[in-house]
């Protein structure tokens, strides 16, 4: 087994620990991608890069809860857990290894095949078929509206998050949903909620495939469905804080022109559930150099103006807060299909994974990761990719 991913984390970092006030990861949705952010994680973790915030959508939504209700020395292993068993082979059968599939139209068929198996017949501890269906369901039993029941992964995380420990507050933890009634976003959060599995859940609960979940007498959905991603809700939080923040998508909304018409419905669900973050991070960093700039003229004001309304508004917005932004995107391979977010074989898991933990340590060789950017600059963005060396 490759060694990022035995679940073991063996610290290969003598690097001195950054000089930020915080660590945040940040966690997109994305279904079968997530192993992606798993294998991102384990190279933070043999870093000694432990977060501080863990917030996520959906899936992200799913490894926060792994990463965030685990002792450090056990999250890598729980993460493993998870991903073996929700793509356990069927009927025990032993996948082909990536390496004696001769090419990328084989690797397509056999992923397409393994795609339809799951539609079919669900996924081991995550979803199955409702049965009955849901056409048979009272019109008022919301969270029997799906195509599958989710009870699996309510039975899997409660084996494998410790609750009690999230609830403790370190780190912290956000996970993002919608109300199904308003429509209105609202985050999870171990802050100012008791955090549960039904939270957890309702981030990742994409209709019409699963249901909504109930939470405090009302019902949410997925996250994704207005944003796929916490990033601004994390940078724009209060107290600000020097960050260093490691954003991980599973959608890259770069990409190439479709060429047909299958390709053509895969870039069109990464453009919609990229969720722009580019555009995000360029807003966060236009108004934290306002806020910069705010701060530096406040010092240059005469005395006496303190009282000015306009002053105390500049001043409430005010500080001299920097961030690193390091991006980690999942590119799609070019025998990956519109099915690739919910085909759950164990070898395209495991290429996930490895393209996550191999992504991130080329990323943390950089040593400008893990060093602030010049207060003038304020937010520095990174994306050492392979498509953006």
């Amino acid at each position: 087994m490759h060694e990022a991913q035995s679940g073991k984390v063996e610290s290969r970092s003598s690097k001195q620990h950054p000089a930020f006030e915080r660590i945040v990861l940040v966690l997109q949705g994305g279904g079968a991608l997530g192993s992606y952010q798993a294998g991102v994680y384990q190279a933070l973790a043999e870093a000694n890069l432990h977060p501080d915030w863990v917030a996520g959508i959906s899936i992200g939504a799913i490894n926060a809860a792994l990463i965030a209700g685990n002792p450090p020395e056990r999250r890598v292993e729980r993460l493993r857990e998870f991903w073996e068993a929700v793509s356990t082979p069927p009927l025990g059968v032993p996948h082909l290894p990536s390496a004696r599939i001769p090419n990328d139209l084989m690797r397509n068929f056999i992923n397409q095949t393994r795609a339809l198996g799951i539609m079919l017949f669900g996924a081991p501890h995550f979803f199955r078929p409702r049965i009955p269906p849901p056409s048979v369901w009272p019109a008022d039993a919301l969270d029997k509206l799906s195509y599958y029941d989710i009870a699996p992964l309510k039975a899997t995380l409660e084996r494998l998050v410790d609750f009690d420990r999230i609830n403790v507050g370190t780190p912290r933890f956000s996970v993002g949903a919608v109300s199904v009634k308003t429509g209105n976003f609202t985050y999870f959060e171990n802050t100012s909620s008791r955090i549960t599995p039904a939270h957890v859940m309702a981030s990742g609960a994409l209709p019409p495939g699963f249901p909504a979940v109930e939470v405090g007498g009302e019902y949410y959905w997925d996250g994704g469905i207005v944003s796929n991603t916490p990033l601004l809700w994390v940078l724009d939080s209060r107290p600000r804080l020097d960050t260093l923040a490691f954003q991980v998508d599973l959608w890259s909304a770069q990409g190439p022109h479709p060429s047909n018409l299958a390709e053509t419905e895969v870039r069109e669900k990464e453009i919609r559930f990229s969720s722009r973050t580019r555009a995000a991070t360029n807003q966060y960093k236009r108004a934290q150099r306002l806020r910069i700039a705010f701060a530096n003229l406040l010092e240059k004001l005469p005395a006496g103006l303190e009282g000015d309304p306009d002053v105390k508004m500049l001043a409430a917005e005010a500080d001299h807060k920097v961030c690193n932004i390091v991006h980690l995107i999942y590119r799609r391979k070019a025998y990956e299909g519109t099915s690739m977010d919910f085909e759950f074989s164990r070898r395209t898991m495991e290429d996930h994974w490895k393209s996550g933990y191999d992504d991130a340590v080329r990323s943390l060789d950089h040593p400008e990761v893990l060093q602030p950017p010049d207060e003038r600059e304020g937010v520095r963005t990174l994306d050492f990719s392979l498509d953006n060396p």
